[in-house]
């Protein structure tokens, strides 16, 4: 992938922001374990967010293509704050396809800016990998709908200021068909959270959300009544993809330093990056993350296209995580006793790129993904 004149100034803007601003306060942000609004604001200000988004909603009006690289140049010098972007485009596309144009109008704009935090809300305690499984209910009173119920592992839990709320409005045994689709703006009523005390990606604010008689306008219905579910639920493509890239990010930021390293250290009267059990894993390192990165904007491509790219999305969701894992893993080996301590950041960014083997869909989801591509129903087993 060669990026335009205009995708490399962006990158270029990204990439200063990221290195000198975002590296140096990485793993202090973890030690603070708080979400840091005015980096938001930042990003916003300097045009990293909503880039794919409408120019008179304040987006850039760019490609997917232009928020992948602007996502893995800012995972590079943070991962989680990455995860703003990535969450700000996939939620404003959402708005944009399914709410109100007043709701549009007014959310969308300060998502860009850094001003709001919208979370997505559609896993349970009982029901994550089978997402289509949920309890929390919604039940209609005149031109509203009442929700009651538990939302969990929730990124963003904990700061957001808007929800997209994935809620059951039909009979349990509908499943996906009876599962709709809410919108619910700043200062509803009725609404608590916690914070976990997560492993890693802790200034996210993944946590529990509890809806109590919650009542949200019926015109805040995001899809249709009943297939919100498969209606929203397009939309992760995408994400899919930039997740990737952030990982990547990551994994980059790792391997550059684990290459310097191996330039400085000597072992046997010479620096260890002449040894080939150090270099060859990293040149794997390096050959994988390319893969994984030339995927990923092969299937942003086939988006920007209009063609299918479900099946690409679900294997850069899998390989990703997994990939960037094992590559900073390696990087942490090859800084012997060094990297096996708190002042290295590979111990957090590996920590970090882990939580998305869990989150926004397992490994073993995105395979039956694939394998349902490939051979359709064939491929569900009971």
């Amino acid at each position: 992938m060669i990026p335009t004149e205009d995708q490399s100034a962006l990158q270029e803007a990204a990439r200063k922001f990221s290195r000198e601003v975002l590296l140096p306060g990485y793993q202090q942000r973890e030690r603070d374990d708080a979400w840091d609004r005015e980096l938001g604001r930042e990003m916003g200000r300097l045009g990293l967010m909503g880039t794919d988004l409408p120019e008179e909603l304040g987006g850039l009006g760019q490609d997917s293509i232009t928020t992948g690289i602007i996502s893995e140049e800012l995972a590079y010098g943070d991962f989680n704050v990455s995860a703003l972007p990535v969450n700000v485009s996939l939620n404003a596309a959402i708005l944009m396809r399914h709410a109100p144009r007043d709701v549009i109008e007014e959310c969308v704009p300060q998502m860009i800016s850094g001003d709001k935090i919208m979370a997505i809300c559609l896993t349970e305690p009982r029901g994550g990998s089978d997402a289509a499984n949920l309890q929390l209910k919604a039940r209609r009173k005149g031109d509203d709908f009442v929700l009651n119920g538990e939302k969990t592992s929730i990124t963003f839990a904990y700061d957001a200021d808007l929800f997209l709320v994935f809620v059951r409005t039909g009979a349990p045994e509908d499943g996906a068909k009876g599962v709709s689709a809410f919108f619910i703006p700043e200062g509803t009523k009725g609404i608590t959270r916690t914070k976990f005390d997560d492993v890693g990606s802790r200034i996210i604010g993944r946590g529990s959300l509890f809806f109590e008689d919650v009542v949200v306008p019926a015109r805040y219905m995001l899809g249709d009544e009943g297939r919100g579910f498969t209606q929203v639920m397009q939309g992760f493509d995408y994400s899919r993809a930039l997740i990737a890239l952030q990982c990547c990010g990551a994994a980059q930021a790792s391997l550059d330093e684990a290459w310097a390293y191996s330039k400085e250290r000597e072992a046997f009267g010479r620096p260890i990056g002449q040894f080939q059990g150090v270099s060859f894993p990293l040149a794997e390192g390096e050959s994988n993350i390319a893969a994984i990165r030339q995927l990923s904007y092969h299937t942003l491509a086939l988006r920007e296209a209009g063609l299918e790219h479900t099946k690409e999305a679900a294997m850069c969701k899998w390989m990703g995580p997994k990939t960037a894992f094992d590559v900073i893993h390696q990087c942490l080996l090859t800084l012997g006793h060094y990297g096996w301590t708190h002042e290295t950041p590979h111990q957090q960014r590996m920590r970090d790129v882990m939580g998305l083997e869990i989150g926004d869909g397992t490994a073993g989801v995105m395979k039956q993904i694939i394998a349902r591509q490939k051979i359709g129903r064939a491929a569900i087993q009971y």
